[in-house]
This record gives C-alpha cells, sequence and structure tokens, in this order.
C-alpha cells in the first residue's frame, strides 16, 4: 500500500512519521528498560593493538631522534579530539559515565570510528578500530583494502592522494533504546558533532579532513565487516597529511555528495521499524546519475530569507582569540560540557556576533590557522533562524541570520521564552536561554537535489554547525546545549518560521548557572 502523495519521499515521510506532537507523545513514549541499555564502545578481543597513550605526551626531543613518532603525535592527538574520552562520571547505575570530546544525546555515542591504512612504513595495511576508553588502535584486518574503498567511494579523487581514512559509523540500537525511530536523526546530528571535531582537529595536527558522503553503503560495511542490520556507515573522511602535501585538494561538491535514489512507492511502515528502513532507503546500490554542471542547480548565491522592512543588524565583528598554535581550541574541545541549566542572565549582542562569526565565517579564520574552506555536504541548503529571548543591544523576537550578508533580519517582534520552554518539550533550557539558534531545511528541495540519502547530509551538516557553536560558546565562557526533541511544527508556527522549513536541530546559548 502506497502512502499518500502528500507525504512526498520516503525521507519526508520519515521526518513526519517522526515528529513530536503534545497530543501523541505521552503515546510515544515508553519506559526505559536498563537491562538492555547498550554498550557505548565496541571491543575487538582479536587483533594488534597500537597504543596511542604515550604520543599524548608531547616531547619535542623525541620527535626529533625517533623517526615516525611526530606523526603518531599528530593522529593521537586527532583522535583524542575528535572522539576520545575527557571526563568520567560517577551515575546512580553503578557503571560510570565517560564523557567525550563530540557530545552525544544521551551519552549514548552511537558512533563509531575506524580507521583504513593504505600502507606506510608507520602504519601498516589493513583495517583498524578505534578504541575511545583505552585510547588505542586495534587491526583487526591486515590486508590492503584500499583499491575497495576507493571503488566504493566511486575513485573519490581525495582518496588518491591519502593514505589513511577514517570512517564514522553508527550502531542505530544505541540511540533507537533510548529514542525509537526518532533516533536516526539522532544518530546523524551526533555524526554531525564528530564531523566538526575533525575538522577542527586537523587544523591542531596538520591533516586536512575530506568528507565523503557519497559511496555504496553495502560495500564499506562488507569492507568493515560490519553487521549491517546493527551498523551502518555514515560517512568516510581522508585525510590528506598537511606535512607531506602542503596545498589542499580542491574538490566539486558533488564529490563532496552524492545522490541516492528517491523512494515515493513504500508501505505503511510500523512503528519501531521506521529508523531500518529509512536507512536502507537512502543508500546508494550503484553508481548515482550526477547531473552535469549546467544542469545542477547552483547554489543560492544571496540569502534565501530577505523580508521587506525588517530591522538589519550586522554581525561582523573581530574573530575569536584562539592563542598561539590554537592552544585555546585544544582546551577548548577538552573542556567542552553540554550546560544543564542557564541563569536567564542576558548576553551581549558582541557575544552573539563572534558566536556567529567561528560558527558560519571561516575565512575570518585563516590567519589564524584554521581551514578557511572547511567541506560540508551542502550548506546551501542549511537555514539559520535565532530567537533572542536576552540578548544586550538586540531587540527581542525571531531574526533569520544572513550569513553571506553577515546580518541578522528580524521576522518577529516578541519574547518567546514561555513558548520556547513548551517548544522544547518543557526543558528549562529554553526557558532559560539568552537565545535559541534553529538550523532549518527545505526538505522537498533538498530532495530534489540529492534523493532520500539528503537527510542524513542535513542532519551532519546541522550538527558540524552545532558543534562549531558549542566550541566557540565553551571558549567565551558561555553556556550552550544542543536539543533534538521538540514540537517540530509548534516551532514554525510560533516563531513565525515558513511551513517549508523542516526545523533539524535547536542549540541553546546562555548564561550557564
Amino acid at each position: 500500500m502506497a502512502m499518500p502523495e502528500q507525504y512526498g519521499s520516503i525521507a519526508q515521510y520519515y521526518h513526519e512519521r517522526t515528529k513530536y506532537d503534545p497530543e501523541t507523545i505521552a503515546a510515544k513514549g515508553q519506559g526505559l528498560d536498563w537491562s538492555k541499555q547498550p554498550s557505548p564502545f565496541k571491543e575487538y578481543k582479536i587483533g594488534t593493538v597500537f597504543d596511542l597513550k604515550p604520543y599524548l605526551q608531547a616531547d619535542a626531543e623525541a620527535s626529533a631522534v625517533i623517526p615516525g613518532i611526530a606523526w603518531w603525535q599528530r593522529l593521537s592527538h586527532l583522535l583524542l579530539y575528535s572522539y576520545g574520552i575527557t571526563a568520567k562520571v560517577p551515575t546512580m547505575m553503578g557503571q560510570p559515565l565517560y564523557l567525550r570530546s563530540a557530545p552525544s544525546a544521551g551519552g549514548l555515542y552511537p558512533a563509531e570510528v575506524y580507521l583504513i591504512s593504505r600502507g606506510t612504513p608507520l602504519i601498516p595495511a589493513g583495517l583498524y578500530s578505534y578504541n575511545p576508553l583505552a585510547h588505542s588502535l586495534t587491526q583487526f584486518w591486515e590486508s590492503d583494502v584500499w583499491s575497495d574503498l576507493q571503488a566504493a567511494c566511486f575513485q573519490h579523487p581525495a582518496l588518491e592522494s591519502s593514505e589513511i581514512a577514517l570512517i564514522a559509523t553508527a550502531i542505530f540500537y544505541r540511540s533507537a533504546w533510548r529514542y525509537q525511530d526518532r533516533a536516526y536523526r539522532r544518530i546523524f546530528l551526533d555524526t554531525g558533532h564528530l564531523l566538526g571535531n575533525i575538522e577542527l582537529a586537523g587544523a591542531l595536527t596538520n591533516f586536512r579532513p575530506y568528507l565523503v558522503g557519497g559511496f555504496i553503503d553495502a560495500s564499506v560495511s562488507q569492507i568493515l565487516y560490519l553487521d549491517p542490520e546493527q551498523e551502518g556507515a555514515i560517512a568516510v573522511v581522508p585525510l590528506i597529511d598537511l606535512a607531506v602535501q602542503q596545498l589542499p585538494l580542491k574538490l566539486p561538491l558533488s564529490c563532496t555528495a552524492l545522490p541516492s535514489a528517491t523512494q515515493v512507492e513504500y508501505p505503511e511502515v510500523p512503528d519501531g521499524e521506521l529508523l531500518a528502513y529509512c536507512h536502507r532507503a537512502t543508500q546508494i546500490d550503484e553508481a548515482p546519475v550526477v547531473k552535469s554542471q549546467e544542469q545542477q542547480e547552483v547554489a543560492h548565491l544571496e540569502d534565501k530569507y530577505n523580508f521587506p522592512f525588517c530591522l538589519k543588524v550586522s554581525t561582523r565583528t573581530n574573530p575569536i582569540d584562539w592563542g598561539i598554535n590554537l592552544v585555546g581550541l585544544e582546551t577548548t574541545i577538552l573542556e567542552r560540557r553540554s550546560t544543564r541549566a542557564y541563569t536567564g542572565a542576558e548576553l551581549t549582542i558582541d557575544e552573539l556576533r563572534v558566536l556567529l562569526d567561528f560558527t558560519y565565517q571561516p575565512q575570518h579564520y585563516v590567519d589564524r590557522g584554521f581551514d578557511g574552506d572547511p567541506d560540508y555536504f551542502d550548506l546551501s541548503l542549511i537555514e539559520t533562524f535565532i530567537a533572542v529571548s536576552g540578548v544586550t543591544g538586540l531587540e527581542e523576537g525571531c531574526y533569520y541570520y544572513a550569513p553571506k550578508a553577515q546580518e541578522l533580519r528580524q521576522i518577529r517582534f516578541k519574547n518567546f521564552r514561555r513558548e520556547l520552554h513548551f517548544l522544547c518539550l518543557g526543558q528549562e533550557l529554553g526557558r532559560d536561554a539568552a537565545a535559541v539558534l534553529f538550523h532549518t531545511a527545505d526538505l522537498k528541495k533538498a530532495v530534489a537535489r540529492y534523493g532520500d540519502r539528503v537527510y542524513r547530509y542535513l542532519h551532519m551538516d546541522a550538527g558540524h554547525l552545532g558543534q562549531k557553536l558549542n566550541l566557540a560558546a565553551i571558549r567565551l565562557n558561555l553556556g550552550v546545549s544542543g536539543i533534538g526533541g521538540f514540537f517540530d511544527d509548534r516551532v514554525n508556527e510560533v516563531l513565525g518560521i515558513p511551513s517549508d522549513e523542516a526545523v533539524l536541530y535547536i542549540t541553546t546559548l546562555g548564561r550557564p548557572r
């Protein structure tokens, strides 16, 4: 039985089916079975272990004398900054909660990180699993699979110029245990946090990561020996070693995000099976048909919304100081925590300007050692709205952020604290935040460009932006916390956001209590 045409593709159908609504959310909520709580760690019992902990101690003399030690130091730090353990927190359940450098909804950490080596004198060819708990790599397969990876990624040019690649996967049940079918959204937001860390960790360790979102899913799963019913490949990230190759590759957008099929004929999928069905539907099975440059829709050169007669406020500002050799970035990544409560006090407009500048204007940070043009899947599909409840120097209301013009454009005049409390499922974070940022996308337009697979790209890009916002806020000693659970349609209604904008992610900002 095909679904009504109004739902469109499976990605649109999934998004509609997994929306929270005040009238139905109680029926969706289920008590957690703590006896089935998944472990956030995957352990390989057999294989050669490469301990990365000794390389965390910087020793300039050893680096100069011992061949290869500097490379291992850089790789060790990159993995730590990307997804390593940063704190051990006791819990009422007895088992400690290990916090990582990348945030995860509910502390569930669905992502796994693998490394594939092409084979060098420093790291033998084969497959490696990163163990955050031990901060080590386990080589669980010794054969050369690089050509297989290239074939699965349609000969992506970054793989031709790199010797190692990271692969982010997701173990679905880790998130689905708590969030059921809606977990698919959170898995990709969490992976976006991880990708944001990898981008910034590259600046600290002299690697340039390239994102590959278009690959044959079954082939990558086979390369890694994954059980496709339990775990799926999410993103491939070749790492160009800038200590060897100084000029990073400039690749066309289509190399980063390739389209999948668009499924418009599908059955009524039962609750509990929607996540798995959507994941299968967003896979790529063969080389996709990519439109020619002339046929491809050119990303809009101007910001999408330019409301007539609205208040416009410039966000141009001085960049954040991250310290000599980005030492401030290193400490910020390791100290990052999600804020649990805000005081309700105001931020300043200058603080908001700086947060937006670091998140959306990477070109302003090139002379500080950052990549001025980092990879995303397609940022032209992401829009940003901000509900301002308490920002000194800025009227209360809802604003559209125009990244190209670098300005805020007011679309509604109101204090939304009460509504934000409700929209964020009664979380006080929404009520007490000084500003609440919303990432949205026109799903119909996005699916037309990339097929159903775009649902992955949108959430990873939103998570990537969210993580940069996280780190900028922590650097400024502000509070910040992402929210993946909200009453979807009420956000558009209350804030005046156009109805064709699907809400992907919410980030709250304020003074930490």
